[in-house]
């Protein structure tokens, strides 16, 4: 679509350019105001480096709280689109349910009636390029500041600066093009110029992308009555029309519940428009009483026009708020999820790459995934499935009656169930580009070496899987049961990560349950050792077995032990709240030291 609109674009500028000089200043003026809104949102996204994404999170636990969230975060980022983008970003992370997303794009629409209040009432009324320059010059001075924060104060003051210079632009061109030609000439009454006029509005707004430069574009030819305040009412319905294809583009790259949030932008700006446009007389009847009642001149078109953007808003809202929970159903089961491969990743959407904190969730969430697939690959080596931890007497049961298993390919596993994810996971990261200083970027390094231990464990399993078959149904029982200890051990393990997993919401004292884990891997490890070499100096088994066997605990203390660290990125350190009790988590030398203490 972009490519047509580069393709018919260039020849139809030219000719307008070559037509008029005043069309050319107007075309300057929108470009620089785009310019503008790309800066603010660039400023705006310096500060998504966890502090608005937990605002976010707080701000959206009710229907109420995430339309206000939208309303606000609009006012203040005068972006509806980049709340549109973070929204689906938090969405397709899973950090925000479907009603909440819906919330917040129903109030982002009524924020953006701001930017008509504030272009009418103030950006008409004085002469705003003397704001412009400073916020330009300060802006970049900003810019080209280290810090990040300051750089992204930099880009906002820039972007406003040329906000205000597109909106000057746009509208002394206006002002100029009645010497030449009278637009007015081309107005439309009744319906037909109800239709045609939000047709125009809907189109303009799909070509630059951004409700807010159509509406100062119209409310600039308004104010210089190159168009007349009825077509003027149908170029704003459909300005609000047009904006869904933001959300629809930015919903592209997103999961289900993305398109799904797309759509119900959709379904809301055109109903809401819809039914602007059948009530319209009562629309401008009520505009009227309520400028009168708040003292805007009867011939201020332009605040009247911005009176009219917030009062259809308002109505969509009133009209479709309560039905949120009804939409979600409707969406559900109208775009449903496609069925995705086990093998395939599940959560890594290109419209999370923006933002720090979804990034990380997507990450985390995709490395759940693999860390469920390896664990099936892990039990399946000794013949076991999760359904076989049910019972601890039972595991150890099935694991003494295999009498002949089946050599379980982990190479063939490894590629199908283990390699696309893991290779998906580590390009993803490498997308990234944020400071290893910050949170966000320490996050990833931890959840990268997370999906580096869930590897090393399946790995060790492949090492330790050949002497496993020979000796667990061996006719040497000292050494069949000194390897099927092995298998149950690691069985055990998962099973406890599992339950970790459960509970960690209830446990007061998650890292102290999770170095206990640790300390009995260790426990455990010292043990097995200490039976070896009793069964060698007994004579129950070879040299030759002990040392197979040695080497083989070795390669099960470090399956449980990648297991845990991997637990460990996963479930803790991704919560802020647990950062106090991490700081008093045991390191590995002094939980070896304990352990050591205890048997001695």
């Amino acid at each position: 679509m972009q490519k047509i609109f580069l393709i018919l674009g260039i020849p139809l500028l030219s000719i307008g350019f070559w037509l008029s000089e005043e069309f050319k200043g107007i075309a300057a003026g929108v470009a620089i105001f785009l310019f503008g809104m790309m800066s603010l949102e660039q400023g705006f996204k310096a500060f998504t480096g966890g502090t608005l994404e937990r605002i976010l999170q707080k701000t959206t636990d009710t229907r109420l709280k995430s339309l206000g969230f939208g309303i606000v975060a609009t006012t203040l980022m005068q972006s509806s689109s980049l709340v549109s983008i973070i929204t689906i970003s938090f969405l397709s992370a899973g950090l925000l349910d479907l009603a909440s997303g819906i919330g917040i794009i129903f109030g982002a629409n009524l924020g953006t009636s701001t930017g008509a209040w504030l272009i009418a009432g103030f950006g008409l009324k004085v002469d705003i390029a003397a704001y412009a320059l400073p916020m330009l010059v300060f802006g970049i001075l900003f810019i080209f500041q280290a810090r990040k924060k300051v750089k992204g104060v930099g880009f906002i003051l820039t972007g406003l600066g040329f906000l205000f210079l597109g909106i000057d632009y746009m509208k002394d061109n206006f002002e100029r093009i009645k010497e030449t030609i009278d637009l007015v000439e081309f107005a439309m009454p009744g319906i037909k110029g109800l239709l045609v006029y939000t047709a125009v509005g809907v189109a303009a707004t799909v070509v630059m992308q951004s409700s807010h430069a159509t509406m100062v574009l119209i409310i600039t030819a308004l104010a210089a009555q190159q168009i007349t305040y009825e077509n003027a009412l149908a170029l704003a319905v459909g300005s609000n029309i047009g904006t869904t294809i933001t959300a629809i583009i930015g919903a592209l790259g997103a999961n289900i519940d993305g398109k799904r949030l797309a759509w119900a932008h959709l379904i809301f700006n055109f109903l809401t428009g819809f039914v602007t446009l059948i009530f319209i007389p009562y629309f401008v009847v009520s505009v009227d009483w309520l400028s009168d009642k708040i003292g805007i001149n009867p011939s201020d078109y332009t605040l009247k026009l911005a009176v009219f953007h917030t009062l259809f808003n308002f109505a969509g809202i009133a009209l479709l708020f309560p039905f949120i929970g009804y939409m979600v159903v409707f969406l559900q089961r109208f775009i449903k999820e496609r069925k995705i491969s086990i093998f395939m990743p599940k959560y890594l959407n290109s419209s999370a790459v923006e933002f720090p904190e979804t990034m990380n969730e997507s990450i985390r969430l995709e490395t759940l995934h693999l860390y469920d697939n390896a664990v099936y690959v892990i039990l399946r080596t000794f013949g076991l499935s999760r359904r076989d931890l049910q019972d601890n007497e039972q595991l150890l049961q099935t694991l003494k009656q295999q009498e002949n298993p089946a050599e379980y390919d982990i190479e063939n596993a490894y590629e199908k169930r283990i390699k696309g994810i893991y290779s998906a996971i580590i390009a993803f990261i490498s997308r990234a580009s944020f400071s290893p200083e910050n949170k966000p970027s320490a996050k990833l390094y931890w959840l990268r070496d997370a999906n580096r231990h869930i590897v090393e464990a399946i790995k060790d399993t492949k090492h330790l899987q050949n002497n496993w078959l020979h000796f667990a149904t061996s006719r040497y029982r000292y050494a069949r049961d000194e390897y099927q200890k092995i298998a149950y051990q690691i069985a055990i393990l998962i099973k406890q990560i599992d339950a970790f997993m459960k509970n960690i919401e209830a446990d007061e004292l998650p890292f102290v349950s999770l170095d206990a884990l640790k300390a009995k891997i260790e426990e455990d490890d010292q043990q097995i050792t200490r039976s070896i070499e009793t069964l060698i100096r007994e004579n129950k088994i070879t040299a030759e077995t002990g040392s197979s066997l040695i080497n083989d605990s070795a390669y099960m203390f470090s399956i449980k032990t990648n297991l845990v660290k991997a637990a460990e990125t996963l479930f803790l350190h991704n919560t802020h709240h647990l950062e106090p009790e991490q700081n008093l988590a045991l390191n590995e030398t002094e939980i070896k030291t304990v352990v050591e203490t205890v048997n001695s």
